[in-house]
């Protein structure tokens, strides 16, 4: 009994480390299209976005300046893609 618990033990945890080392790579999420895109200079806009939280069950959002004159809104959405909105703003300078 005791060496089967060992056995099992090792599956999970030969489990737990292939699904962090392939699972969460910049690889494994740009080959399916959810990587990051590339910036200019290895290093973008870092600010931190204004954000509004909402009761439980509703998506957050966010918003912040992006470029020059436009302004980006984001929801969080748990269950599928976030909905992006980016409009003009003439205080974003």
């Amino acid at each position: 009994m005791r060496g089967r618990r060992a056995g099992v033990a090792a599956v999970f945890l030969v489990m737990i480390v292939a699904g962090t080392a392939t699972g969460c790579s910049d690889a494994y999420n740009d080959e399916r299209g959810k990587g990051d895109a590339s910036v200019r200079g290895g290093r973008g806009d870092d600010t931190p976005a204004q954000v509004f939280n909402m009761p439980d069950g509703f998506g957050n959002l966010a918003t912040k300046c992006v470029g020059h004159g436009y302004r980006a809104y984001v929801t969080t959405n748990a269950t599928g893609p976030s909905n992006v909105e980016i409009v003009p703003d003439r205080t974003c300078t």
